[in-house]
């Protein structure tokens, strides 16, 4: 794939995700999966193992560490591929980097470990930062902004600093608005829209709005039904400058990357 964002694929191993929760809990079936990701297009493997779908509850370190762990290790066996693990604890994100991941994706920022940057720091691996109002046991209770998209801009350059401070390498961060996360329609399309402002932290921009409640609301669509929505997302994503595409659905994603990628050529040339 020529210049554009980067494509992260969905690997949850949980019974619950919004989405796929369930399909991937055998490790051996979710190394698969993660390793047609990867076959499909996708440069990083985001492997999950705690849900943070609305309304759900934290897990213990040794269960998502259960989950999770046999899948890094066996995709960091068969593959070269970049693995994140998406986590907000930092036990679990040490033992997932010694097993051979190299991101961490941490939907708190950093905010409910306070060693969580010690730890990404130690092992010079890469972060996401994301922004979320609340939990997600509560976040999509009436979440309310004066400014959502001066507001997620304004947390992100803080924890970008606190990272930098802590000794993470700033070109190592990336940074996510978080789609669906304590925000309601119009704060998600209102954050879609100011991709390139969010771009001002300086940092590679992440957006994860695959098959997220939003395109249900403006579509009537249910979660399995989302794809056409969630394309028409990622479209739009890439003509405003997103950096990496999460999504669930790499090769569709994918294609359409290459096709706006192909028609970008051509602009001008007529």
């Amino acid at each position: 794939m020529g210049r554009g964002p980067l494509i992260m694929g969905i690997l949850n191993v949980t019974p619950d995700s919004f989405s796929d929760g369930g399909r991937f809990l055998d490790p051996d079936s979710a190394v698969r999966h993660g390793l047609e990701l990867v076959e499909a297009g996708a440069a990083i493997v985001d492997v999950g193992g705690e849900s943070s779908r609305p309304g759900s509850r934290r897990i213990p370190a040794d269960e998502e560490l259960r989950r999770v762990l046999p899948v890094i290790r066996g995709l960091a066996a068969q593959s070269d591929c970049v693995i994140s693990v998406d986590t907000m604890k930092s036990e679990v994100a040490r033992r997932a980097l010694d097993a051979g991941a190299h991101i961490v994706n941490d939907i708190s920022a950093g905010r409910w470990d306070p060693e969580m940057f010690g730890v990404v720091a130690a092992y010079g691996a890469g972060m996401v930062l994301m922004h979320m109002q609340g939990e997600p046991e509560t976040m999509q209770r009436n979440p309310e902004y004066g400014d959502v998209v001066k507001e997620v801009r304004d947390f992100l350059v803080v924890r970008l600093g606190a990272c930098v401070e802590a000794g993470i390498a700033r070109d190592s961060v990336a940074v996510d608005p978080g789609i669906g996360f304590g925000k309601t329609l119009e704060h998600n399309l209102e954050l879609l829209a100011a991709i390139q402002r969010l771009k001002e932290v300086g940092r590679p921009v992440v957006i994860g709005a695959s098959r997220k409640s939003f395109i249900g609301l403006l579509t009537g669509r249910e979660v399995g039904e989302r794809l056409a929505g969630s394309l028409a997302v990622a479209a739009y994503c890439v003509l405003r400058g997103a950096d990496i595409l999460r999504v669930h659905d790499v090769a569709e994603t994918r294609d359409v990357v290459e096709l706006i990628q192909a028609l970008r050529k051509r602009e001008g040339t007529q």
